[in-house]
């Protein structure tokens, strides 16, 4: 945490007095047919703060191997939808579901800042790149348009996973600390840690809850605030209201934006 906030510090310096526009990035994390009722809620949420237009939504074909994403489907068709009233989409992997087996740093990662959820965590560069290109193209022929960006679960990506970013075609590319361009030598566009809940336990909500209401105050004289919201956080009032408190604090000072408008040069941060 005291790194994040010596990388916010840095930022805010860097920012202070600028004359250009602010960004806000709000994405929705899992969006899969079994997260549909979740995800509805997310998007009314973000509709009374922020609007609708200018979300990313993360999308996962097979979450778990469960319920996958079918073209021609009724859930397919809403993503299809969602897409031509404006909302930006992302892959977010295959499954979700981490099923490597990790040594070292990788297994501290896996066991503590994800539920087996890290898909790309101990992927190697072919294995990540094949699930990167199936996904990216089932999404592409549902919505029949490009999808240019990817972020991993959990946020979590192997060294061979980064690599393959590229190679599969993504501009943009997410981790916890940072946005940056794959295709452009890695061209970092956006920095500082992106706002998140946690829902498993009682412990993680209220650290959750505590660190949203001191980043969304740190990330007002930054460029890039993001937030990222997943299905598990509708099931804590708690919750809503911290992403409700954060929607509109950061809308206050930052204009509403997708990922793809941090690519043009004098965005780059």
């Amino acid at each position: 945490m005291d790194d994040h906030f010596d990388e916010l510090r840095s930022l805010s310096a860097a920012d202070a007095g600028g004359g250009m526009t602010r960004h806000l990035l709000v994405s929705v994390h899992d969006v899969a047919p079994r997260f549909e009722g979740e995800v509805d809620r997310l998007l009314d949420l973000i509709g009374e703060t922020v609007g609708q237009s200018r979300v990313t939504m993360l999308v996962v074909p097979r979450h778990w191997n469960s319920q996958p994403i079918r073209p021609g489907s009724p859930f397919a068709a809403r993503i299809r939808d969602w897409s031509q009233q404006g909302v930006e989409m992302f892959a977010h992997g295959w499954t979700h579901r981490d099923d490597s087996r990790h040594v070292g740093l990788a297994a501290f990662k896996a066991r503590h800042m994800t539920a087996s959820e890290g898909e790309f965590l101990g992927l190697s560069e072919g294995e990540a790149l094949l699930r990167m290109q199936q996904g990216k193209a089932l999404i592409e022929d549902i919505i029949g348009a490009p999808v240019r960006g990817f972020v991993a679960p959990a946020w979590l990506y192997s060294e061979g996973a980064r690599h393959a970013l590229g190679e599969a075609g993504f501009e943009l590319a997410e981790d916890h600390m940072r946005v940056w361009a794959p295709m452009e030598e890695d061209r970092r566009l956006a920095g500082g840690p992106v706002i998140t809940w946690a829902s498993r336990s009682q412990s993680r909500r209220a650290s959750s809850l505590a660190a949203a209401l001191v980043l969304r105050r740190a990330l007002r004289r930054c460029r890039v605030a993001r937030v990222g919201l997943h299905p598990g956080d509708t099931r804590h009032e708690s919750l809503l209201a911290s992403i409700r408190a954060t929607l509109k604090a950061l809308s206050a000072t930052h204009t509403p934006a997708n990922y793809v408008d941090l690519l043009s040069k004098g965005a780059a941060r």
